[in-house]
């Protein structure tokens, strides 16, 4: 299993179409609800996101990239960021009923 946090800052006029696209990921989720990844996305005040991805597979390969909605979202992420998109791999520390453990 493999977990990685995702953060970046939008430029204040590209926010909303940058949480428009990630809406667009979440409902191709839920209509194709492929196996093997957990998906969870914060808007910050600040106009900052952050992604909290978990893939099942021990090479952390995921479905997510291959999702039409996804690559949508890939592209043009760093023309609406104001901070480029930094991933850190990610382990729990602690964790109270927000992330299901196997």
């Amino acid at each position: 299993m493999k977990r990685t946090l995702i953060r970046y800052k939008t430029k204040p006029e590209m926010t909303e179409k940058n949480a428009a696209l990630i809406a667009g990921v979440f409902e191709q989720l839920k209509a194709e609800k492929p196996d093997g990844v957990r998906y969870l996305s914060l808007r910050l005040e600040d106009d900052s996101f952050v992604h909290f991805v978990e893939t099942e597979a021990s090479d952390g390969s995921s479905a997510l990239p291959k999702l039409a909605a996804f690559q949508a979202f890939q592209n043009g992420i760093r023309e609406r960021c104001a901070e480029p998109p930094q991933a850190r791999g990610v382990t729990i520390v602690g964790n109270y009923r927000m992330i299901d453990e196997p």
